[in-house]
């Protein structure tokens, strides 16, 4: 039976993804942790270029954890080196499909090139029109919370804000994510059940979408799988559906 792709009117606005597997990945086929890491890079590629021509509005992708740091030193310089190449590599690709780019997270802990290059890529991107391209880099979620409350905890002591005026809109805008739409869909491979400290505020009524697949084989088909599922889903945001 041939499987009908979801018309754009039941595609995510936003889709937010962990991009888990890449070391399993490749402890499985004999090769170096960091080779997942690089085949995963062709996952991005591919995934990003269906996106776009989906015409998704935001894809936000898990590339590095505020937890990640506790691996061996000698897998984080790889990682660091494989970011700046990509940033490097990718950028005309950005440039061609008009891609927004943004990235969240602290920096504290990336390398002066990873920085260098993700500046670069930020101030040439900030005038394209297409699908807002973001990397989650030294992001945690619950530093991202604690950031925004310390925000706000400073105007209130300034005078600049009152203490009756904070609700969820005003919290949101002191998160990384000010002015982004909160996630409709979030994928997850390699099997894992857990969010992993991925944009706990923001993905309050996302739908969950798991695969067994490693980051590495993950593919388009495999993206149409989950927005197929997406679809198919009543999203009644604590509602009831009107007959």
């Amino acid at each position: 039976m041939t499987q009908i792709d979801p018309t754009p009117h039941l595609l995510p606005r936003h889709i937010a993804i962990i991009m888990d597997g890449n070391g399993r990945w490749a402890q499985r086929r004999g090769l170096p942790r960091i080779e997942g890491h690089r085949r995963g890079v062709k996952s991005v590629r591919e995934i990003v270029e269906t996106c776009a021509d989906l015409g998704i509005e935001q894809l936000t992708l898990y590339c590095l954890s505020s937890e990640n740091w506790k691996r061996p030193e000698a897998e984080l310089s790889r990682l660091m080196s494989l970011l700046e190449q990509y940033l490097i590599e990718d950028r005309s690709t950005i440039m061609r499909q008009g891609l927004r780019f943004a990235a969240i997270g602290r920096r504290e802990g990336l390398t002066p090139g990873v920085i260098k290059e993700l500046n670069r890529t930020l101030e040439l991107s900030r005038n394209n029109t297409g699908m807002r391209l973001c990397l989650a880099l030294n992001y945690g979620a619950r530093s991202e919370i604690a950031d925004a409350a310390k925000a706000i905890a400073e105007k209130v002591a300034a005078g600049e804000l009152q203490p009756s005026e904070i609700n969820e809109e005003v919290f949101a805008q002191h998160l990384y994510t000010a002015d982004m739409p909160d996630p409709d869909l979030l994928i997850r491979t390699a099997g894992e059940m857990r969010l992993s400290n991925y944009l706990l505020w923001q993905i309050s009524y996302a739908e969950l979408w798991v695969t067994e697949k490693c980051w590495p084989e993950f593919r388009k088909p495999d993206l149409m799988q989950a927005l197929r599922a997406f679809a198919s889903r009543d999203r009644r945001f604590g509602g009831l559906k009107v007959s």
